[in-house]
């Protein structure tokens, strides 16, 4: 019997029903798993219960902490390394068993881990462009949050130490519309716009690598972002490859920068 990956899960859902079981029988090589959920009114908790996790209730009052950070703060993990997936997200074989060989080979080398996205976008899984980013993978200890102004779905709290990036990606199974999609992308342009004003976007870029800690500053200041951000996903990063889902999701990219 292959040994549990000593790492505990954090996974977010609100009637998730449609996702769930997928999320949760990609996690179970994981020692724990935890689902934090929003008092969903469909099966979402019947599910995740029947699956082995533990389900516990969120119930949020405006305020900080919200649901994630809430979570690293209140739950009883039994291990020290803690990951972040939500329910429309999978881990595949090929990832789960490089987490296993990265913390058995380097320890506490590094404080987090930063994974590569497999998105699916108009119901096509995108093989190339540009590739989405997130740290999900964090030493518990080293984690620290902070009152923030934002969406607590694109905010990646900072560590303390360095940060290690995955080969191996996971799998982003965005079920919603479109429409969905702008509207949430909508928000995060919004968001972007209130902490790149006031200061405090970069103040929070410490949990990036090396390179894109200031790259990323830099760019921003870059004039025809919208044009960059489309010919750098769809030409250099051979987005045009993935058909029209390709094409569509450069140019949403583009947009989201526009905004």
């Amino acid at each position: 019997m292959t040994d549990k990956i000593p790492v505990s899960i954090i996974t977010i859902s609100l009637n998730e029903e449609a996702n769930i079981a997928m999320c949760l029988e990609s996690l179970k090589r994981f020692d724990e798993v935890w689902v934090v959920d929003s008092n969903s009114t469909d099966r979402t908790r019947e599910i995740a219960e029947s699956m082995g996790a533990k389900v516990v209730t969120f119930d949020w009052n405006r305020k900080y902490p919200k649901k994630k950070q809430w979570a690293f703060e209140n739950l009883p993990f039994a291990n020290k390394w803690v990951m972040l997936v939500d329910a429309d997200e999978q881990v595949p074989d090929g990832l789960a068993q490089e987490i296993a060989d990265t913390l058995a080979r380097d320890g506490d080398k590094h404080a987090g881990y930063f994974f590569g996205f497999d998105y699916f976008f108009a119901g096509k899984m995108l093989k190339h462009g540009q590739r989405i980013y997130k740290l999900a993978l964090m030493q518990h200890a080293k984690t620290r949050w902070q009152a923030y102004d934002d969406l607590e779905v694109h905010y990646q709290p900072p560590v303390d130490g360095t940060t290690g990036v995955l080969e191996y990606r996971m799998i982003h199974e965005d079920q919603e519309t479109l429409y969905h999609f702008f509207d949430r992308h909508n928000k995060y342009s919004d968001w972007e716009v209130v902490v790149r004003h006031n200061g405090s976007y970069f103040r929070n870029e410490d949990a990036q690598p090396f390179l894109r800690r200031f790259t990323k500053p830099l760019f921003g200041r870059m004039p025809f972002k919208p044009a960059i951000v489309f010919l750098y996903s769809y030409v250099l990063r051979a987005g045009f490859l993935d058909g029209r889902a390709g094409f569509d999701f450069a140019l949403a990219r583009a947009f989201h920068f526009w905004q």
